[in-house]
This record gives structure tokens, sequence and C-alpha cells, in this order.
């Protein structure tokens, strides 16, 4: 095992280096301790002979092959601060499998033994139902946008002027033809599959000197970088792609290009069938900010219910995820030092620099006291005071779009109450979802067994609470330990979940002590038996400087 310290030099340059330790050898400007286990990849070759990792990202799409160190040669670590390692850096595919047959779930919960919390991504699969790194000892985070777009303009011959997604800085001198890519399909490709822009779909002598208007489906195979290149091979001048996932994620094209939605797209098409020659020019990107109201959560990002334990709310918070600016590896790109990605994988450092700081200021935090900070300060207004909405509908967001909310770090250093939960509770949880002893042993790595009368998975002491089987009544009983001033009182009011009476015991809560806890329970009482899906709403303990506020996810049965 090798390790030392990836360090950032001071005059702004973002190449690291990593220095191997000695006997006097001292870790600052510590950004992350770099490992590798060269046993697990020499096992792991064993099974797999020349596996090779090939990669493409949107920002550049040459193979790479995954090095046998901590050397990042994706550029995704270097991005996140997280190196690639197989499957590590990532989470399962949608639907997560059970909890002891994904080595994330494993992996973590002995870490959360040694007293180490692990932030997570939730995914991004998109869609509901889609959420992985369940596991509620795990702190899952969803993604969102900032204030800040990357947008080129799209100047259409009737004067029509339209902003799109992009990173692109190439010039175009004047307005040229522009075509529907379905019009420049080649031999053996129907119009529909040109369209998209597929490798050899397109006709060189009608794309040639062309802006071509493609689509892109938002498959794993459907690069917006590649269908750049197949568009410059082409011959074409540019590209305008009509993106139906509606992402709104900016690229680096590899020449004038820029991305706009569906609604955009029937727009410029709509002009294309109209026009008598159509003719556009691309603009070069620039940077807007506060354009629109922020944060949202982005369309890629996956959402709950959690489809292993739906008693458990996942995702737990959001935070920036979409066009994130971060250092990037020279192994990946010698010609860059700084790159643009999106993802739940760019969310998760937000959270984790947060917990680091939250640890830094309260060394004896366990990590579920960390992660209770972290959700019950966070936010579901955007900087203007409104509910935070989603992206592309625009609908406001429910607890299955950002979990608790997004992050607030101005408020996690003095989050009032703290919801604990001990390594033993989470025992508990999993023996309360059927897991028998030989089972648990797997996870927990030690003889502890199952104790009688098992509990509720909802009884699991977590800073929301989801009832996902409302018969008739339901309570559920929750502990918050003081970490505010000594003498605090709390007073509790309710957002009741439509169609659901919710009341609180006790109303108030009196403390006398820093550390000292208190008892309360929540009482649900169906109201309205037709309805037919999840409904939402809170509850929220005020004292005079904290206020504390734990989402509410119901559905009646």
């Amino acid at each position: 095992m090798m390790k030392g310290c990836l360090q950032f030099p001071q005059d702004g340059m973002a190449i690291a280096k990593l220095e191997t330790p000695s006997s006097n050898f001292t870790c600052n400007k510590k950004v992350i301790g770099a490992r590798y286990y060269l046993s697990g990849y020499e096992a792991e070759e064993q099974k797999q002979k020349d596996y090779q990792v090939v990669e493409e990202e949107d920002a550049d799409t040459d193979a790479i092959i995954e090095s046998m160190s901590p050397r990042d040669t994706t550029g995704h670590g270097t991005h996140t601060c997280l190196n690639s390692c197989r499957t590590v850096s990532l989470g399962p595919d949608p639907p997560q499998d059970d909890y002891f047959k994904d080595p994330i779930s494993i992996g973590s919960f002995h870490a959360l033994t040694k007293g180490i919390l692990v932030i997570s991504s939730t995914g991004n699969a998109g869609g509901y139902g889609m959420a992985t790194n369940i596991a509620p000892w795990l702190l899952t985070v969803a993604a969102g946008s900032t204030d800040r777009d990357f947008a080129s303009a799209v100047v259409l011959g009737d004067g029509t002027k339209i902003l799109g997604d992009s990173l692109t800085r190439y010039n175009m001198s004047s307005s040229i033809s522009t075509i529907s890519a379905s019009e420049a399909n080649a031999a053996y490709f129907t119009p529909s599959q040109s369209s998209f822009c597929l490798d050899s779909s397109l006709n060189e002598t009608k794309a040639k000197g062309k802006i071509l208007v493609c689509r892109h489906s938002g498959s794993s195979s459907d690069s917006r970088v590649e269908k750049s290149e197949i568009v410059k091979r082409a011959g074409a001048a540019g590209m305008i792609l009509i993106d139906e996932t509606e992402y709104r994620v900016a690229t680096p094209f590899v020449l004038p290009a820029t991305s706009v939605n569906r609604e955009v797209g029937d727009k410029i098409m709509s002009y294309l069938n109209t026009a008598r020659r159509p003719k556009s020019i691309i603009l070069p990107a620039r940077t807007i900010m506060g354009s629109h109201a922020a944060p949202r959560v982005s369309a890629f990002s996956s959402r709950g219910p959690n489809s292993l334990t739906p008693d458990i709310l996942k995702p737990d918070v959001a935070a920036p995820g979409l066009n994130i600016l971060a250092a990037w590896s020279p192994a990946k790109d010698k010609r860059k030092q700084f790159n643009v990605l999106s993802g739940t994988s760019m969310a998760c450092p937000h959270v984790t620099g947060i917990a680091a700081l939250v640890k830094a200021v309260y060394p004896t935090w366990s990590p579920s006291a960390i992660k209770s900070a972290i959700m019950t300060t966070a936010t579901i207004f955007d900087r203007k005071g409104n509910n935070v909405i989603t992206d592309p509908e625009g609908t406001p967001a429910n607890p299955f779009d950002f979990g608790s909310g997004f992050i607030e770090p101005t408020r996690i250093l003095n989050p009032g109450l703290i919801f604990y939960s001990s390594p033993l509770d989470y025992k508990s949880f999993l023996c309360s979802i059927g897991y028998d002893n030989k089972s648990l042993q797997i996870i927990t790595g030690d003889s502890t067994g199952c104790i009688k009368p098992e509990p509720r998975a909802s009884d699991l002491n977590y800073a929301s609470i989801t009832v996902p089987n409302l018969k008739g009544s339901y309570q559920v009983a929750r502990t918050v330990t003081n970490v505010g001033d000594p003498w605090s009182v709390y007073q509790v009011s309710v957002d009741a979940p439509k169609g659901v009476n919710v009341t609180v015991s006790p109303k108030v809560l009196a403390f006398q002590s820093y550390g000292s806890s208190k008892n309360f329970t929540v009482y649900f009482q169906a109201a309205d038996p037709y309805l037919q899906d999840y409904v939402f709403g809170s509850i929220l303990w005020r004292g005079k400087k904290n206020a504390v506020r734990v989402p509410l996810v119901v559905k009646i049965q």
C-alpha cells in the first residue's frame, strides 16, 4: 500500500503532485490522502484478463486505461477529489440491489463503526425510485444548479435569438445555411436515424458547410461531444443539439455548437420548415450570472422513494452539481487544468467539504450527528425566497427530489438539536427489515445478533420521517439531543401532508443542559383514504436561535 498527499501549490495552478512520505514528511495543504491496494487490483485481474477501464466523458472521448495507483487517469477523480477505483467512486446501477450485495453499503458501514461518515451520490438516472446509495448510514446527495450559466446564443435568420448551453468559444463570422440532420442522411440510414447524427449517418455532400440540427436521446451510448465530432467529420460548420433529456449540461463541443431543450428545439424546427432559406449563426459561449432563480433540482439527479426500504427517505440533501468548474487531471488531458462537468458526483464533494468542516469544529461528533446537522439546517427555498423547483418541468421540488433540502453552510455549525444514531441502531434497523443473525454478521463483521422484539424500520432515529403504508393511524418516535445553548426551549409547528392529520407530543421541548436528550412522538391519522400517491409536509422545532426542520413523507394505503 502506498500513501501520500495530493497537494495544490499556492500559485493558482491546478496541477497537483503526489508527495511520497519520508521520516520527516508532513501533509500541508492536503486535499486527499491517496492510496492504492495492489493486491485488490491483482485479484481483479485474475478474474478478468486484460481488463481495461475505458470511460468516455463529454469533456474528452480519448480512451484511457485505469492506473494501478492513486493517479487519476479519467479526470473525474481530480474534479471531485475521488479516484475512479472500480465501483467505489461510482455506486450501483438502479434499482439498487440488496445492501449485503453492494460493496459501498458494506464498506461504508465499517467506516461508520470507526467514526467515519461516508457521503455518496444519489446517481444520474433521473426519475423517481431511481435513487442509489440508499443505505441509511450513508449521507446521500442529489444535484442541483447554481445561478451561473454557460450559454451560447443562436440567432436565426428571422432575428430570433435563442440561448443554449455550451462551453464552446469558436467564432462564426456570418449566418450560414441551416438544415435538420435528417435532410443529410447517408445511404442505409433513414432520416430519423440521421436526425440523431449517428456515426456514419451523415452525407458529407449535404452536410458540408452547413449548421446541422441534431437530436440527443440521452442514452449512455449517445455522447454529446462525440456527436459534435461526427458532425465535424461530415464537414458541417456547426451544430444545434436538441437535448431531449433537458439536462441543461454545458458541453465543450469540438465546433461551434450549443444545446437547447425540446421546447426551444421545436421552435427552431418550425423556423426551418417555414423559412425559404433558413440560416443561423452560433455565437461563442459566455458566462451568465443570475439569469434564473437558483438552486433548482437538476433533471438528471435520481429521485426517491427508497427502492429497498421506503421507510427511509432518500436522497438526504441536495448540493450544486450542474456545470461545476473544478480541477482536471493532466493524466487525462495535458491541455487542461480545469474542466466543467455535471452530475451528482460533482454535488457530493460540496457536502463532503462541509462535513469535514463540522468535524473540525466538533471533533467528538459522530457521523450521524454531522449528518443530522446538515439535514435539519437545509433549505427548501431558492435565493429569491420562493420554493425550489425541479428541472425540466419547473414544478415545486419535494423530498424525493432533494431530501431535507439544499445545504445551507451558514447554519450547519449551529443546528441546535441533533438526531443521534449509533452503529447498534443501524444493526437494529437491519434486523427490522428481515436480516437474520448470519446475514447481519456479513455486513457488521461482528458476532452481535438481532434482539427481540424486533423494532420497526421507521424507529431508526433519522432526521426525516417516512410512513409509506399508512392504514388508519400510525406513530413514530424520535429523540433529539441539545447541542445549542444549555437552557433552550423549542416549540413545534406542523405543516401536515395533504389528507393526513398530524399531531406532535409534547409540543414543547425544554432543555436545561448541553448534551441532554428529549423524546417526542409524531402521530399520523389518515383523513383522506382516496389519496393514492405520496404526500409531503414537515415539522419544525423552533427555538430562540435555531430552527430544526424534519420532512414528513406519507402514503395512505
